[in-house]
Formats: C-alpha cells, sequence, structure tokens
C-alpha cells in the first residue's frame, strides 16, 4: 500500500460546485492537518489517513469537513487506476452513501444512489470466477481433506453445506471419493434454499446446480442424492438484487434455526455427518438481544449444530474483524484487509479487464455494506480467526488439528497461483497470506462429547 499515485483521474460528481467552494477555516484547518506529510505524493498511508479523517467527520456529523475530505479522494480515486486508486474510488463511494443519508441533499455522487446491478454467471463463469485468486479455493482445498478424513470407514457421507459459492466446493470432493481405495461411500448434500444477498449470484437456481451435481456424481460413479430444505421461505434475495430489509434478513436466519433439527434434515444413523461452514456464520445475527435464551443467531446457529453430533464442523472465513461499532475502526481495518484482493488481481490481470472489473465490484458492494450501513443492514460483520476460535471454545468445541497431508495439499494448490500468496498454521487454523498478511483462515471442529467418544473408542481397539 505504499506506492505513489501520480496523474490520479476522479470519479464524476453530479452536484460539481459542491467541491469547488472555498472550505470554512475551521474546515481548512483541520483539512490540512490531515493532509499533513501527504503533500507530494499519496500513497495507501496517506489515503487511509484521509478515509478515517472523513469517517471522524460523518461520525460527529461534521458533513462539511466530510465533503472537503471526500473533494481530495475524489482526486486520487479512479475505477481504472492503479491498486490504491481503485479501492480509493469503492471507499469514497461507500462514505458518500453514508454521508447522503445524514444530509440527503448535501451531494450526490453519480450513480450512488443506485443499486450496484450485476450480471449473473453462468456455472462455467462462476468456476473461472472461483479460481482467478485462491480466496475460495483455499478454503475448499483445506476442508475438503479434513472432511475426508473424518468421513474414513462410513459408507454414508451427509453434507450441510452453507456457503455462498453455489457448491463449487463439491465436484473435487465427489471425483476424491470416487478414488477412494476404501470403495466409495454415497454422499448426500443438503443446502438451505435461501443464502445471503450477496455476490457471487448465478442465473440458474439452487435445485439445477444440484442436478448438475448429481449428473457429475453419476458420470464418478458416486451415489449421490440432493436435498433443499426451506423452499416455503422463497429466496432471500431483494428485488433486483438491492439492499436487505430488516424484516428478510431476520425472518430468514430465524427460520433457519427452525431447520436444524434430526426430522427435518432426516438424519440417519449409520452416516457421518458434516457441518460445512464457508463464509456464512458473518451472515448471522451476533446481537444477543432476542428469543434465543441470551444468544445471538450466531451462537444459537453453533449450539443447535452441535446438538446433531457431527462428524466435522468445518468453519472457513476471511481473516479479520469488521464487527465494530466504530466506523473508523472498521474503516481501518477494511482498507487494509481488502487491500489485498485488489493488489492480488493487479499482479495478474490488466486495467481494463472486464473480469477483474465485476470481481472488484463485488468486493465493492461489501465495502459499501460495512461503510455505508447500520443497523440489520450491515450484514457483513466478519470477526477474525482468532475470535471464531473463541467462540466455538466457548460453545463447546474442540479444534482438529490440520494433518501434514492436507497442507501439502493446500501448498500445491498455492503453487498454481503468483508467488505473493503462502500460507501459516496459527492456532489450529491454516491461514492463507499475500505478502505476508492474513486474508482467510480455515479451522476444522468436532463437538467436546464427539471428541471424547473418539478416544474412548481408539483406547479400546488399541
Amino acid at each position: 500500500m505504499k506506492a505513489e499515485l501520480k496523474g490520479a483521474s476522479s470519479i464524476s460528481f453530479q452536484n460539481h460546485t459542491l467541491f469547488n467552494t472555498a472550505p470554512h477555516s475551521t474546515t481548512s484547518s483541520s483539512l490540512n492537518g490531515a493532509l499533513k506529510g501527504c503533500l507530494g505524493s499519496l500513497d495507501g498511508a496517506c489515503i487511509e489517513k484521509l478515509l478515517l479523517h472523513c469517517a471522524s467527520a460523518l461520525e460527529s456529523n461534521d458533513v462539511t469537513l466530510a465533503q472537503q475530505v471526500m473533494w481530495v479522494l475524489n482526486n486520487v480515486a479512479s475505477p481504472t487506476g492503479d491498486t490504491n486508486q481503485r479501492l480509493t474510488s469503492w471507499f469514497l463511494r461507500a462514505l458518500i452513501s453514508r454521508a447522503s443519508r445524514i444530509c440527503p441533499t448535501a451531494l450526490s455522487f453519480k450513480g450512488s444512489s443506485n443499486a450496484i446491478h450485476r450480471r449473473l454467471m453462468t456455472i462455467t463463469e462462476l468456476a473461472g470466477y472461483v479460481d482467478l485468486i485462491p480466496w475460495h479455493r483455499f478454503g475448499f482445498c483445506a476442508s475438503n481433506n479434513e472432511i475426508f478424513k473424518a468421513i474414513l470407514g462410513f459408507q454414508r457421507v451427509h453434507i450441510l453445506d452453507f456457503s455462498i459459492t453455489h457448491c463449487m466446493q463439491w465436484p473435487t470432493f465427489i471425483d476424491a471419493l470416487a478414488k477412494s481405495p476404501e470403495g466409495t461411500p454415497s454422499l448426500r448434500i443438503t443446502v438451505p434454499s435461501f443464502r445471503p444477498p450477496v455476490p457471487p449470484l448465478v442465473n440458474v437456481s439452487t435445485h439445477e446446480v444440484g442436478l448438475r451435481l448429481a449428473n457429475f456424481a453419476k458420470y464418478r460413479d458416486v451415489p449421490f442424492e440432493f436435498n433443499v430444505i426451506g423452499n416455503n421461505l422463497g429466496p432471500l434475495l431483494a428485488p433486483n438484487n438491492s439492499e436487505l430489509s430488516n424484516e428478510s434478513t431476520s425472518f430468514h436466519f430465524e427460520s433457519l434455526l427452525s431447520l436444524l433439527s434430526p426430522s427435518v434434515l432426516n438424519l440417519r444413523d449409520d452416516e457421518a455427518l458434516v457441518i460445512n461452514c464457508q463464509n456464512w456464520l458473518r451472515y448471522l445475527s451476533d446481537d444477543r438481544k432476542g428469543n434465543h435464551r441470551g444468544l445471538s443467531l450466531r451462537d444459537a446457529f453453533l449450539n443447535l449444530v452441535k446438538g446433531l453430533n457431527p462428524q466435522i464442523v468445518v468453519v472457513v472465513d476471511e481473516d479479520c474483524d469488521l464487527s465494530s461499532p466504530s466506523l473508523t475502526s472498521r474503516i481501518a481495518t477494511c482498507f487494509n484487509h481488502l487491500w489485498i484482493p485488489f493488489d492480488a488481481l493487479e499482479t495478474f490481470l490488466p486495467k481494463d479487464s472486464c473480469q477483474r472489473t465485476e470481481v472488484e465490484s463485488d468486493i465493492g458492494q461489501k465495502i459499501e455494506n460495512i461503510i455505508g450501513y447500520e443497523g440489520h443492514q450491515r450484514i457483513e460483520r466478519l470477526e477474525s480467526g482468532m475470535q471464531m476460535c473463541q467462540r466455538m471454545k466457548n460453545a463447546g468445541y474442540l479444534s482438529l488439528p490440520f494433518c501434514d497431508e492436507t497442507v501439502m495439499e493446500v501448498k500445491g494448490l498455492l503453487d498454481e497461483h503468483a508467488s505473493g500468496w503462502g500460507m501459516k498454521r496459527e492456532e489450529g487454523m491454516l491461514v492463507l497470506t499475500w505478502k505476508g498478511n492474513s486474508c482467510v483462515y480455515a479451522t476444522s471442529w468436532v463437538p467436546s462429547e464427539t471428541r471424547d467418544h473418539h478416544i474412548a473408542l481408539d483406547a479400546i481397539i488399541s
């Protein structure tokens, strides 16, 4: 984030006179303070300083100062520039979106009042999307290897899949089952009929995704069943993929808890149950004000899952804490975290790449939700890997260490990508890194009661 920004083009504003207005003397003094040390070049550190200054102004309802900082950012930001310029353009959009709700007539950013419309991907395009950088594949690879190890010896496997990537994780797992030297077990995958209203979005239904998986499993001679639960709830996406209402968020995720019962899931005694959570738990509210005996939806979900007696629970998400109520804190963390995929894309895709623009737009939607919204509308509520590990332990889970074979598989995956990608072990987690910065964590767990049972069985066998 230290690259200098030179000749930056600006984002187009509808109200140009707003940014030509001479600042008030007090505001000018504050702005000069924000720019101190940044004149001559605006690197990542200076941009971050300006963003924090703008956030502080918005938190104190100083719209005039916020406008002036945005004027400076407007002359830095460019959706077609280098890494910092492109990232800044999305942060600027998010700040203006937030400011417009504090003072609706104060400023108007071209396009900021409209929803970000996206083309729905085909399944083939989705495969290319998740292959661009190992942001998703890292979690797929680490999880699949640990799941495969946990279900050895079982003739039936049932996976409850809570993820946002439309089952892209499972073709490689089905292929691994087909090659199993101990024989091919039957596989049942159950998914909810609804998902968070976030990218990637596809042009086929969940049922169609299931049919395609079934066809692939048949081709690989793997007995397969695909179930969708909660069909009566309808999709979670709002019209035109626009922002989500408070009511629909609460309704669907509250209803999810009622589906986590052995009868609804049709659990069977002779099958290994796997719980797979990929970039999912962040969308479950952590607000403890509710009817779940003082538990948040996130904790209630983990408690219910534990009661299903799974063979393994896998949790994968981005290693970043975006749960703070402070806007300035979220901006600092978000800027330093989401710089990573922007920088990674810069290494191998040209500035005018449509594929790059589409991925950055998806990240931009995340930025706008993190910065532009509060309350139930702010659905992007990541917690760091360390925070999630503590939550799992508090809920009565024990960590399962990743085996050396899994580590080798992940290293092999990363070798297929740019040299900046790496991996580290940390407190029972596997963590994806970019230039040494933590990106995504993978963890595997088992309920403490199940772990005790496994230890007792091992002792008897030995």
